[in-house]
């Protein structure tokens, strides 16, 4: 069974923007967002996949992901979604052994930037960089299902 175990916080400076090892533009629409899952269509660059996860609350999920061709992503996200479209760019930034993802929302998340961190396991110890500000791991206003309903904007 696919877990995902991430942690999310907002940032405390831009610090972190000279760290950046990569960033992709990605797209992403809810297919359901109903239920005890959300079902989502990702297109990042030249890859789509879809994205099943439990909507419970907290840091760990389950979790699974499977490619599919990039015209499937798009027809999906043009005729099945069940909301707006999320438009966010993601930033890669590699520190102290763990992956950082920093997303930066566009459009009515504009001004949102969120850094997650995956963990092997629930209480696996990691740095906190001096850009990290608070964790709003437990907060459902932060997760991107919730976003689709009331944008960042609307706050």
């Amino acid at each position: 069974m696919g877990k995902e175990i991430e942690r999310k916080f907002l940032l405390a400076s831009d610090a972190w923007r000279d760290e950046v090892e990569r960033s992709e533009r990605m797209v992403q629409g809810y297919l359901n967002d109903q239920g005890p899952v959300s079902v989502r269509a990702r297109i990042a660059g030249s890859r789509a996949w879809l994205n099943i996860k439990s909507r419970t609350l907290g840091i760990s999920r389950d979790e699974f992901e499977y490619d599919i061709p990039v015209a499937d992503a798009e027809r999906m996200l043009d005729h099945l979604t069940t909301g707006p479209v999320i438009d966010k760019t993601r930033h890669f930034v590699p520190r102290d052994g763990v992956l950082w993802e920093i997303d930066e929302f566009h459009g009515e998340n504009d001004g949102l930037i969120v850094a997650e961190v995956e963990l092997e396991h629930v209480d696996q110890p990691f740095a906190h960089p001096a850009w990290l500000g608070e964790e709003v791991s437990h907060d459902a206003r932060y997760y991107n299902v919730s976003l689709v309903k009331n944008p960042y904007s609307q706050w």
